[in-house]
């Protein structure tokens, strides 16, 4: 009888487990076993957080997209922020990809400053940029866009996708409902946010989901020193 080459079935890595930790978690209804395992990565995932971020100076996240190059001028404009919110004395922190991360973390290394990032493995776009000084890598979302939350005492927001305003609307609500304080929300990048507004104004407002005043969260900037200046105040 012939050998059998048949090559055996592959065993998924390691790699390939944990990257597919959150899809699993969320794919519906699963054994109670399943789903402490998975309480039990997230507290270790907030554990190595929490020991990894700890830091004396205020800090400031920066979100916008991945997907802008060294010659966009959002680029060189989150680059500035960087650097500005550093010689300021702000640590600043991103989510550690490409893009508008890459640029603010690169500014903040140029300013002197401390660069943070919270990565994420992502089908494409998103290795940790070179200019972190400490990077946390992420299995789940939520465990990333909490840390992204917790240790800063404004935000920076550029123009960006799915994600960016993903994180904006979620500032927003809770700043809204009174699960976190009002912490400067500040939207730079010009014409896309007049688009935006545009949407809050007709749709939102509008239709009465939400009321005039609560739009106010959202300042604007469009230089370094206008951001500074709105996240020195506090408001």
């Amino acid at each position: 009888m012939a050998d059998d080459k048949t090559p055996p079935p592959e065993t998924p890595s390691l790699l390939d487990r944990v990257e597919g930790a959150e899809k699993l978690f969320l794919s519906g209804r699963r054994h109670r076993e399943a789903d402490l395992a998975s309480a039990v990565r997230f507290f270790l995932e907030f554990l190595e957080a929490f020991e990894s971020f700890e830091m004396t100076q205020p800090c400031v996240t920066v979100f916008g997209s991945s997907r802008f190059g060294e010659d966009h001028p959002q680029y060189q404009l989150a680059r500035e922020i960087g650097a500005a919110l550093a010689k300021a004395g702000y640590a600043v922190m991103t989510g550690g990809g490409s893009g508008i991360m890459e640029a603010a973390n690169r500014g903040a290394k140029e300013g002197g400053g401390l660069s943070l990032g919270c990565n994420i493995r992502l089908p494409r776009e998103q290795q940790p940029n070179r200019y972190l000084d400490r990077f946390i890598q992420f299995e789940h979302f939520f465990a990333r866009k909490v840390m992204l939350v917790k240790y800063s005492c404004a935000f920076v927001v550029m123009p960006g996708g799915f994600g960016t305003l993903d994180e904006t609307f979620e500032i927003a609500t809770l700043m809204q409902t009174g699960k976190l304080g009002h912490f400067p929300l500040i939207a730079v990048g010009g014409r896309f946010w007049d688009e935006f507004e545009r949407f809050v104004r007709d749709a939102m407002v509008g239709h009465g989901t939400i009321n005039e005043e609560e739009t106010h969260v959202i300042h604007r900037a469009e230089t370094a020193a206008e951001v500074v200046r709105l996240v020195t105040s506090g408001k």
